[in-house]
């Protein structure tokens, strides 16, 4: 397969006499996309306006002297275009160059170099299917091809990773501890915390992206990475007789943004609010009306994008899911309201607005989509569909709570947290050093050996290398926070569990 190349944009020999040294943002007027060109004596570089972290546009940043850096209009990201590297985060990502070429009559052409899709290896020709040989069934899409375990993402967002992941593949190993699982081999191992855990699996396969795992002589796979969040997140296409399957659920931007077009069932998120973002934040501009208005703001932009990537890929069957979890325990009552939702039904609707040779499809539990039945009769799409009895409940009513919070509290009474040095402790051991930042800790419910006239304020772990300092306080749950400490977990699990309340002074992003 050949190396694919697309001229994005041209600057015609008069254009191109005027530039002067330095940062200038082109656009082409065609399609509307934007472009950031970078001059420095007879040194050209060139890539496209878009953060790599959410798709932000950049526009100057008036803060730098050099006169080499951008700015991000979402989150302040921050991209020294001589480098093509990110300054804010620093150590971070760098951004895709595009080849500057010059004409023959010294004009400018900034050029995408496109290496062929993996998928497009080894191609496989439809066959026919039995009914019943492809199908895909509840809201979790399982594919009934194969005994094998497809495991492609690295975290679950709907609870912290130790109170799902591994309680689960826990009772998996207790059934068949050698069942085949297969990972992406992120930077982040996907089970980094698998011999804390205590769960015994035996059959682990780390696999490179990109590359078809062949399960059967009929069954294949490959995992994708994600371009924003490489180091943890993945995507996953199956194919089965030629048949495929692409699940981009919880993937910020699949594969960079490049995926395979026309498949037979292409499955997402749609949902948006598993971030902690602005729900746990308060204090300052994090009024109950701004997040609101953010909130409701962020949702629509995510619509839009699901619905005109879905419109874009053209699959044959589109199916939103993995967007329904809930803020079920009492004390994430404020969570829960504030926390709205995408409705599946409005993205399926603004998909077949967009193009109406897209069928959609939100499964219910007991729900079955059959593929063969869809491809026997495609005019009529509730042929393939088998609903569940009336009367299904979607959602659960009731939770065993003390399934998770009795392993949470053992923590609490743990020796090492009757030392009030054990906050800076953690926060050095954790690597904060060298910042210009302070951090106060706060314990709710207050644990009981602590005296009132302490309040819940635990320590004052300062890192300043400069005046003033940022200043961020974090209130916890008392017995998340010290599960956390004790096992040496992620922080995903406090902040993408909303299981703290955050504010900072002032309130800017800290790349550290």
């Amino acid at each position: 397969l050949a190396q694919a190349s697309k001229i994005l944009l041209s600057l015609t020999p008069s254009e191109v006499a005027v530039l002067k040294e330095g940062v200038h943002f082109l656009r082409n007027k065609a399609d509307g996309k934007s472009y950031i060109l970078y001059k420095e004596e007879d040194t050209l570089r060139a890539c496209k306006n878009m953060c790599k972290h959410q798709g932000g546009l950049f526009i100057k940043d008036i803060e730098d002297l050099t006169g080499r850096c951008v700015r991000c209009t979402k989150h302040n990201w921050k991209l020294d275009v001589s480098t093509m590297k990110y300054v804010n985060p620093p150590d971070s990502f760098c951004q895709d160059d595009l080849v500057v070429e010059m004409d023959e009559n010294n004009g400018l052409l900034l050029v995408e170099l496109n290496p062929p899709n993996p998928w497009d290896t080894e191609p496989r020709t439809s066959e026919n299917l039995a009914f019943g040989e492809v199908q895909v069934r509840n809201s979790q899409g399982c594919l009934f091809a194969s005994v094998s375990c497809l495991l492609s993402k690295y975290h679950e967002l709907h609870l912290p990773l130790f109170l799902s992941s591994y309680p689960t593949l826990k009772k998996l190993a207790e059934k068949r501890p050698d069942v085949p699982i297969y990972v992406g081999k992120t930077e982040r191992p996907v089970f980094w915390f698998l011999d804390q855990s205590g769960v015994k699996l035996t059959n682990i396969n780390i696999v490179p992206f990109g590359v078809w795992q062949q399960v059967d002589k009929n069954l294949r796979f490959m995992i994708l990475m994600d371009g924003v969040h490489p180091e943890m997140d993945t995507c996953i296409i199956v194919e089965y007789k030629g048949h495929k399957i692409l699940n981009t659920v919880d993937c910020t931007r699949p594969n960079g943004g490049t995926l395979p077009e026309k498949v037979d069932i292409m499955m997402s998120d749609f949902a948006g609010g598993a971030s902690g973002f602005p729900m746990t934040f308060s204090g300052g501009k994090f009024t109950e009306e701004w997040k609101a208005q953010f909130i409701k703001t962020e949702r629509k932009k995510l619509l839009n994008y699901k619905a005109q990537l879905v419109a874009n890929l053209k699959p044959k069957i589109y199916c939103p899911f993995a967007g329904y979890f809930v803020e079920a325990h009492p004390s994430d009552k404020y969570i829960k309201e504030t926390n709205l939702k995408n409705d599946p039904d409005e993205l399926n609707r603004q998909i077949r607005k967009k193009s109406s040779d897209i069928s959609t499809w939100t499964p219910k539990p007991g729900a079955i989509l059959d593929l063969k039945a869809l491809h026997s009769n495609p005019f009529s799409f509730s042929l393939g569909i088998s609903d569940p009895p009336a009367g299904t409940k979607i959602f659960k009513e009731s939770w065993d709570f003390d399934l998770y919070l009795n392993v949470l509290s053992v923590a609490i009474e743990d020796e090492v947290f009757r030392y009030p040095s054990w906050v800076k402790e953690y926060y050095t051991w954790a690597g904060f050093k060298g910042y210009n930042l302070v951090i106060r800790v706060l314990e709710q419910p207050v644990p009981k050996h602590l005296t009132s006239d302490r309040h819940s304020l635990l320590d004052l772990v300062i890192f300043p290398t400069e005046n003033p300092p940022i200043q961020w306080s974090l209130e916890e749950k008392v017995s998340i926070m010290r599960h956390v400490v004790k096992h040496g977990l992620l922080w995903d699990d406090l902040y993408i569990g909303f299981q703290n309340r955050l504010q900072r002074d002032p309130d800017i992003y800290h790349h550290q």
